[in-house]
């Protein structure tokens, strides 16, 4: 097999020619002969001004590329898609595969031995080793890192559960309006990603477990030192995968693996979106997530992680406290410790590398959980044969059994118009409903399943609400919201057929949520349905909605799943 600079020639119908023309131009930015005769290592350039959170993305490449000359590799940046949560229209959802798809191909196209995936920004990390798995070379994982904490008024702050507290504290008229624009200043003080336990730090946590990243990789702050260095770190790594040829994605992506980041994934109260992000990248590899076994998993795996939403802390103090080898050591019963690694062992090795903090709480042990049992519950009943999700580490404990009055928003245009309308017929009882919000439906499956509490009832000191979507919830976001329901509504699945007035009964203990409507009369509906509108025709609009899958099948293309031989 090829390597380094004779890997993957330019087709001209003359090996030798299309050599001598590479060498020729890339001896244009002054290498010479023996730096192009070393092993090449890619690295992604993920940097944006509109993605904030990679801000430290090119002092990591810096970092990255020293560690992997200092081990006699080439260094090769190149750039790709970035996508920021809060700057990517629609939803930064949307554009996950066509990152996915731009990270494979800029890999397979581009002469390189192995490649360091810097990203962070919630889909970024799961795009890059859905891409990375499909184009079959190694790889590893270098996360920009969570941001520093913030403060307001003698109180921490960290974006972005608190960014949904203190909105509905202004939606409620408790803050004022230059009051919340002061907090806007100070909710994200640094760059990096989320430092609660949402998605981009829940990624960071399951791809270390997944040994797609060397030991305590996930939750050093981004602006510290030893980020730099875990970068460094990372390029000597990544040439020595280089010259043993692997290990590549799909070997660390296993049944073994993918339990442990589902462990991990209940064990840190971790985001919603992780398990849609966990079936997606399975699916490169040939694999499925088993919602039931997850599901199981959660029964006996505790929530250890005190942090937000399901918490107090945050991830620099996940940090400290001894960081993902310390909660693998604590989760070792329920972990695969064979499971290989980027490092050419075993996840054991990464449990031998814990600290032990004293006097440290944010990690609890086994016999003090801060949850008896996981993060999240999967749900089955007639509003989801596919199946739906709650993190019930984060939600109103009264509300987890619950029956009430459904108050149905067909679109999340219909609930952004009507939800603060004083008219609204509603009730802190009620089930808020919203339809069409999934991946063909809205499209993109957007977080907009963390629906606002409606404005009059938010004025009158309601929290929580249950609330019901096939879209999905940011994981810095709480509340006792059912997600992912599947099949979604714009595909004809039974969450369309729901009318304001029905009864709607959660029974999470049991697992279940159920419509309470006679289903000669959901038959009769069903009759009915019309896709909510009409099919794009042109574009990566038309890609998307004529091939994406369903949420329990990780909202990857159809296309793109699987193993492809020739990779």
């Amino acid at each position: 097999m090829s390597t380094g600079l004779r890997k993957g020639l330019t087709s001209y119908g003359d090996a030798g020619f299309s050599l001598f023309l590479r060498k020729a131009f890339i001896k244009a930015a002054g290498y010479s002969d023996d730096a192009l005769d070393r092993p090449i290592i890619g690295i992604t350039n993920t940097a944006s001004d509109f993605n904030p959170c990679h801000g430290n993305a090119p002092q990591l490449i810096e970092a990255v590329k020293r560690g992997v000359m200092l081990s006699g590799g080439l260094p090769m940046a190149f750039p790709t898609i970035s996508i920021h949560e809060s700057f990517a229209h629609p939803t930064s959802m949307y554009l996950r595969n066509l990152m996915a798809m731009d990270t494979e191909e800029m890999v397979r196209a581009q002469p390189m031995d192995a490649v360091v995936l810097i990203g962070g920004c919630d889909k970024t990390l799961p795009a890059q080793i859905m891409g990375a798995a499909s184009a079959g070379i190694p790889a590893i994982v270098v996360p920009v890192g969570p941001m520093v904490v913030g403060h307001h008024r003698g109180e921490v702050l960290g974006a972005c559960t608190d960014c949904r507290r203190m909105w509905g504290q202004h939606r409620a008229g408790k803050i004022d309006e230059p009051e919340i624009e002061v907090i806007s200043g100070r909710l994200a003080p640094s760059v990096g990603t989320c430092m609660v336990m949402g998605t981009a730090s829940t990624m960071a946590c399951m791809i270390e477990a997944l040994g797609l990243s060397l030991p305590y990789s996930a939750a050093i702050p981004a602006p510290h030192a030893e980020r730099l260095r875990c970068g460094e770190a990372s390029g000597r790594v990544a040439v020595e995968m280089a010259r043993r040829k692997g290990p590549v994605p799909r070997a660390l992506i296993t049944q073994a693996s993918i339990r442990n980041a589902m462990t991990v994934l209940q064990a840190i109260g971790g985001s919603t979106n992780g398990l849609v992000h966990l079936a997606a990248m399975a699916g490169r590899a040939g694999l499925k997530v088993d919602l039931e076994e997850f599901d199981e998993i959660g029964r006996r795996v505790p929530v250890l992680i005190d942090l937000k939403p399901s918490g107090d802390h945050y991830m620099e103090h996940l940090h400290h406290a001894g960081g993902v080898p310390r909660l693998l050591k604590e989760l070792e019963p329920h972990l695969e410790l064979d499971a290989p690694t980027v490092l050419g062992g075993t996840l054991r090795d990464y449990l031998d590398l814990a600290e032990e903090v004293p006097g440290q709480t944010v990690i609890r042990s086994r016999d003090n959980p801060l949850k008896q049992t996981g993060g999240m519950a999967v749900l089955r009943g007639n509003l989801c044969p596919g199946g739906a999700v709650i993190k019930h580490s984060a939600a109103t404990p009264s509300l987890l059994q619950h029956e009430g009055r459904a108050v149905v928003f067909t679109s999340v245009e219909d609930m952004t118009n009507r939800i603060d309308d004083p008219s609204l017929d509603v009730n802190a009882d009620d089930v808020l409903v919203l339809q069409n919000a999934g991946p063909k439906g809205a499209p993109g499956m957007p977080e907009a399943g963390y629906l606002p509490i409606p404005r009059k009832l938010a004025q009158a000191g309601v929290k929580d609400m249950v609330r019901i979507s096939d879209a999905r919830m940011s994981g810095t976001a709480f509340g006792t919201i059912v997600l992912h329901i599947t099949p979604e509504a714009a595909v004809g699945g039974p969450l369309g057929l729901v009318r304001t007035g029905d009864r709607i009964r959660l029974d999470t203990a049991n697992r279940r949520i159920e419509l309470l409507v006679d289903q000669a009369e959901l038959d009769r509906r069903a009759e009915d349905f019309k896709p909510p509108r009409p099919a794009p025709k042109r574009g990566y609009a038309k890609l998307f909605h004529d091939t994406v899958l369903q949420a329990n099948q990780g909202v990857d293309f159809d296309f793109l799943t699987g193993v492809d031989d020739e990779a």
